[in-house]
């Protein structure tokens, strides 16, 4: 069953929803989880993916849960992978109960 909704990449989460409500620029979160700025603004870009390490410091710094920020990247990819692969994934039979 496809999916009516695009999906959401973590950095947009990141950037509607705690950045911009806060006035914080990707820099000066960066400084705050103490990596570097371009993690910080290729992740709000949409242009890299939520690590380990990042979702353990966004949490910390949040309030949040690692898993949440993993569960949203995640979440994107098996999205993004699901379009992409759709016919070789389809072409896989089914294993039916013995």
């Amino acid at each position: 069953m496809a999916s009516v909704l695009p999906p959401v990449h973590p950095g947009e989460i990141l950037r509607e929803e705690y950045l911009l409500p806060l006035q914080m620029t990707a820099g000066a979160l960066a400084r705050k989880l103490n990596v570097p700025r371009t993690r910080i603004e290729r992740l709000v870009a949409e242009q890299t993916s939520v690590t380990t390490d990042t979702a353990l410091r966004l949490a910390r710094f949040f309030d949040t849960t690692p898993e949440f920020w993993m569960n949203l990247q995640t979440s994107y990819d098996l999205k993004v992978e699901s379009v992409a692969k759709h016919d070789e994934i389809a072409a896989i039979p089914v294993m039916s109960a013995a």
